[in-house]
């Protein structure tokens, strides 16, 4: 999971949104849920709705439309971040709207959206709005995650990032891929291929699980990155290159 920015909706699809929530808030509380499932599953908004937020998700989305949450499956389903079942009102809310994988949308999210105890706030991360690196530490070159925070470990929990054994082997390999890249930028920039360069950059970031390339970065600015690269000292070195570091993050 990496920080994404929330783009424009054209105003037409914006106006769409903003009609069918008022449909929904006119109706009875008690009858909005069968409203705003209806109104989502009608013919009219699976053609012309929907295929306008998915094509603007998929513009925000990491790499070549990868999940928003799991960085690795390919972007499929429109995810409402508070599910609609829970929250109606927000069936047509652009601001709830993430790009999901199948795997992470219907086989771990499903409707789970799990509260703080204490003020009732989302623990789940938008990554639209929220850093998860302030909320999850991958640990190289294990390739795991650890919580940092509350909303950190629901994350873990509910999408099964430690636990489905494909998502940390994809990791462990895109950090090797990671590491090579920052070498081949290293050496294309010594020999003035300055085109190469760039492309070196533009692929690393269009990898699956991007994740790993960021929390690369990250982690390198630690004052225990030493530790943290413990053995990796070459690497290390390349992400503390200062024009390494703004070409790849300016690209991010």
């Amino acid at each position: 999971m990496i920080r994404l920015q929330r783009s424009t909706l054209p105003a037409d699809t914006a106006t769409q949104l903003e009609g069918f929530t008022r449909d929904i808030a006119w109706t009875a509380e008690s009858d909005r849920k069968d409203t705003a499932a209806r109104l989502w599953s009608h013919s009219t908004v699976r053609r012309h709705v929907r295929e306008g937020l998915l094509d603007a998700l998929t513009d925000m989305a990491p790499g070549h439309q990868r999940c928003m949450y799991c960085g690795d499956g390919q972007g499929t389903d429109i995810d409402h971040f508070e599910p609609k079942s829970l929250a109606p009102l927000r069936t047509f809310d652009w601001l709830n709207h993430l790009l999901a994988c199948s795997y992470c949308n219907s086989n771990q999210k499903r409707n789970r959206f799990p509260r703080a105890d204490t003020d009732g706030s989302p623990l789940l991360l938008d990554p639209t709005l929220q850093d998860p690196l302030d909320h999850l530490r991958l640990v190289l070159p294990v390739c795991t995650y650890k919580s940092l925070t509350d909303q950190g470990a629901a994350c873990i929990e509910v999408f099964g990032l430690n636990t489905r054994g494909v998502l940390v082997e994809g990791r462990r390999t895109a950090y090797g891929t990671a590491k090579q890249s920052v070498e081949l930028w290293r050496i294309a920039t010594d020999q003035g291929r300055h085109d190469k360069a760039a492309e070196v950059v533009r692929i690393a970031w269009n990898r699956p699980l991007a994740d790993v390339l960021a929390a690369m970065f990250h982690q390198s600015g630690h004052p225990a990155a030493d530790l943290l690269f413990d053995g990796e000292e070459e690497t290390l070195g390349f992400l503390r290159d200062h024009a390494l570091r703004e070409a790849f993050l300016a690209a991010a």
